[in-house]
């Protein structure tokens, strides 16, 4: 079975990385983007969604099938291509589960409850080399599988 490599561009650091290591096993790559985030890639097809909350989450869990890799940092997302067979994994190598994905969404329920009160959090830290590496890694290990 051939994997398919589907990317949420938006807001996503390693677009290059992920289509190099697709391209790498022959496997297909879409990235999944809004007006706002246009992204063309050798070697990758890209699909253009219109800009609006979430129209390009939508698009891609409408496109995922089982045993495609999700490319995403959004939890909502990853939950949903998890429920559908889909292997979601984070820009820094994080594969997310069944076992990881209900502690991740909780956290993510109560950073937005403490924004909502007025409170602040602080912000992802600036992105290293080692996580590059990692997901570099994550991926390569997921397409192997297949």
């Amino acid at each position: 079975m051939t994997r398919r490599v589907l990317i949420d561009a938006d807001g996503c650091p390693v677009v290059d990385e992920a289509v190099a290591v697709a391209g790498k096993f022959g496997a297909a790559c879409l990235i999944l983007c809004d007006t706002s985030h246009h992204f063309e890639k050798p070697g990758a097809q890209t699909l253009v969604f219109s800009k609006g909350a979430d129209s390009v989450d939508f698009a891609l869990v409408n496109l995922v099938q089982p045993g495609d890799i999700v490319v995403t940092q959004d939890y909502g997302l990853a939950a949903m291509c998890l429920a559908r067979g889909a292997k979601p994994i984070r820009q820094d190598g994080m594969e997310y589960t069944s076992d990881n994905i209900d502690g991740l969404l909780l956290a993510r329920h109560t950073a937005q409850k403490i924004r909502r009160g007025g409170g602040r959090l602080k912000g992802p830290k600036k992105r290293t080399a080692e996580q590059d590496a990692a997901f570099v890694k994550a991926l390569t290990a997921l397409l192997q599988e297949g």
